[in-house]
């Protein structure tokens, strides 16, 4: 572990110190392995862990308090200059040792802050075991997810709107490779701070986008940094319409500054292909359905130029942002194909590819786990001819692309067991639910993990 204390060089400003919540009962649920490997946390005994993620006890060198995060955000829409981190902390900040690279260990369900206004600041434990799910299977296909670390549940009982009632707490702790936010920059433009908007950017270059240089001039670090933003953005939504994945509540502050997907709260992967599609029940008017999350994606980048506008005239940041949708194109193509263990299609065939896709996959009705599944790297004569007729055009283009393995993997010949559609994820909750049984929710675990491999083979 090579822990460092960066945050705290940005000032005050930009933080409040915070107390972490006293639980009086922890139960481990969640010990990920391979997310702790990552950071040399992999061989902690279990009374470190608990220590470390269930009573927060200070890492060494870091933090000696919990950092809850300033920022405001666009809200369905509607500018709240009233949130920030209500129910979570920045905890700690590790260097990931095979890159080096900055990770920051989040929590939620830690208790209240000055930004919790009526909230508890709790987590119940189905949104953490949902959280864990869903950064799981996105992960294993390839998003820029944050990983879920830690899951502990305590003895506290909650009460929700939107859940039967009391019902179970937990605490987690997640790894991502940054904690702020579209919504941190938003509120120094709201608060009329634009040498700490540099100060931040300047920040945001220097630990997360080496090829960007922080001290040159305000206009090209701007530029560079909200060009580099919103390749990792298209990158990452371009995954989650190759997955399927409906992240269900797209604000500004659920953006951060390096494009990785987090904060996993209604989210559903779909069962088959619907652009109308929406997660939250609270989204009434479709907002971020489906098939509108590219357009979500480019207006909160937009709303980041915006935060600009005292240091680069309107005209070169339009023309940046004209990019966004060409690298979301070219992004969900390769994305695609990789699903369907295929080498890339190129250059103007990219649009034909992914139009076509989405017209066939509509028109056939068909169940998108099962289609990457059973057709991965497998398009012989006699499996198009059972394919749904709607669906052939697609597979037989996608058989005259070379296989990206040289054989397809045994996983692909097996009974589907990674899919992750609503009913799989209710029936995996209530069996932890009637009668504390974890043994499908591990049992789907692996076989997600088993996924992975079979994709890397």
């Amino acid at each position: 572990m090579k822990p460092v204390a960066l945050h705290e060089m940005l000032g005050e400003n930009f933080f409040a110190r915070v107390t972490a919540a006293q639980f009086n009962s922890l139960t481990k649920r969640y010990r990920n392995q391979d997310a702790a490997k990552d950071v040399s946390l992999d061989t902690l005994s279990d009374e470190q862990w608990q220590s470390y993620f269930g009573a927060f006890t200070p890492f060494p060198d870091s933090f000696k308090t919990p950092l809850a995060l300033c920022y405001h955000g666009h809200q369905f829409g509607i500018y709240n200059p009233e949130i920030g981190d209500g129910r979570g902390f920045l905890y700690a900040q590790l260097r990931e040792d095979t890159t080096n690279r900055l990770l920051d260990l989040g929590t939620k369900g830690s208790g209240t802050t000055p930004f919790s206004r009526s909230g508890d600041g709790r987590l119940t434990l189905k949104g953490a075991v949902r959280e864990i799910l869903a950064s799981e299977y996105l992960n294993a296909l390839s998003v820029n997810s944050c990983k879920i670390l830690s899951v502990f549940e305590t003895e506290e009982q909650l009460h929700r709107n939107d859940e039967p009632s009391p019902t179970r707490a937990a605490v987690l702790v997640r790894l991502s490779h940054s904690h702020i936010r579209i919504g941190s920059f938003q509120r120094l433009a709201y608060l009329n701070q634009p040498q700490e908007i540099l100060t931040l950017a300047r920040y945001v270059a220097r630990y997360y986008y080496p090829d960007i240089d922080p001290e040159s001039p305000p206009e090209a670090l701007l530029l560079g940094l909200l060009e580099a933003l919103i390749i990792c953005v298209a990158e990452m939504v371009a995954g989650w319409m190759a997955a399927g994945f409906v992240h269900g509540v797209l604000n500004t502050d659920n953006f951060n500054l390096t494009g990785e997907s987090f904060d996993y709260g209604p989210w559903r992967f779909l069962d088959k292909m619907d652009f109308n599609f929406t997660a939250a029940y609270f989204d009434r008017e479709g907002r971020y359905a489906y098939g509108k999350q590219p357009e979500a994606a480019l207006w909160a980048l937009c709303r980041l130029a915006d935060c600009f506008t005292d240091f680069v005239s309107t005209e070169p940041l339009e023309k940046i942002l004209q990019k966004f949708y060409p690298a979301i194109q070219s992004a969900l193509s390769a994305k695609l194909c990789w699903r369907f263990g295929v080498a890339p299609v190129s250059g103007a065939k990219e649009a034909e590819f992914v139009s076509l896709f989405f017209s066939t996959t509509t028109n056939s009705k068909i169940n998108l786990d099962y289609l990457f599944h059973h057709f991965y790297a497998g398009f012989e004569a006699n499996q198009i001819l059972s394919a749904p007729e709607p669906l052939r055009p697609l597979l037989e283009v996608l058989k005259e692309l070379p296989a990206r393995q040289n054989q397809r993997p045994y996983y692909f010949d097996e009974p589907l067991e990674s899919s992750l559609v609503f009913g799989e994820t209710e029936r995996l909750w209530a069996a932890i639910s009637d009668s504390d049984d974890w043994s499908q929710f591990e049992k789907k675990i692996a076989a997600i993990k088993r996924y992975l491999a079979a994709l890397k083979a």
